[in-house]
């Protein structure tokens, strides 16, 4: 799944990830339970963020469309998180079709709160701020804004994986991050946390360019 120019951070999980996905594609079935742990939290989230009470049935039909396409898959773990997010917006956005309604970003679930930590850039910018306060903040932001944090954030892609779930070019989806994150330290009400939030949300997108 790499591509000249991105350069793609590598997470612990990631490698657990990639790992047991290789294993999935024989056939351990034990192994992609791991993966499905490992991807399933921040999945659900980002799409309550979509469909809001409706995730639970989109996750399961996504995961279906997952289960039956896992030896075309061709990539490491963070790909794998990027392939998943794909499908999992694709289903979401067809049940939006079917009821007629436009993508809504709703509260993230508990157990988003909860998913393995990553030494990305973005996470540098949730430590210097409460965490729960941070992912209850992101259902405030615009609807491109919110829907760039939560795949950087919450399902843990990066940049140019952002940018190809969306269908958006990555400069565009720089922006959209970059403001979703200035947005939040400005709602900060102590002034010392908020610069820190900011400078980590302009490192985000040096790191990316």
């Amino acid at each position: 799944m790499g591509r000249g120019g991105d350069q793609r951070r590598t997470h612990a999980s990631d490698v657990e990830l990639g790992i047991a996905v290789s294993l999935a594609q024989q056939g351990d079935e034990d192994a992609f339970a791991a993966a499905y742990r490992l991807v399933h939290p921040g999945l659900l989230g980002y799409l309550r963020g979509l469909v809001g009470n409706d995730a639970e049935d989109v996750a399961s039909d996504a995961w279906l469309e997952i289960a039956r396409d896992l030896r075309r898959f061709r990539g490491d773990g963070a790909g794998f998180r990027g392939w998943t997010a794909t499908i999992a917006r694709n289903r979401a956005l067809d049940h939006l079709r079917k009821q007629k309604r436009r993508p809504q970003i709703a509260l993230i679930e508990q157990d988003v709160l909860e998913l393995p930590g990553r030494a990305d850039t973005v996470d540098a910018v949730l430590e210097s701020m409460s965490t729960r306060w941070a992912l209850g903040q992101i259902a405030g932001l615009p609807p491109d804004q919110a829907e760039a944090v939560l795949l950087r954030v919450v399902v843990g892609l990066d940049g140019p994986s952002t940018a190809r779930v969306l269908g958006k070019r990555s400069g565009a989806v720089r922006t959209a991050a970059h403001r979703g994150l200035k947005r939040l330290a400005e709602q900060l009400t102590s002034g010392s946390p908020a610069e820190n939030v900011a400078t980590a949300a302009s490192g985000t997108l040096k790191d990316e360019t």
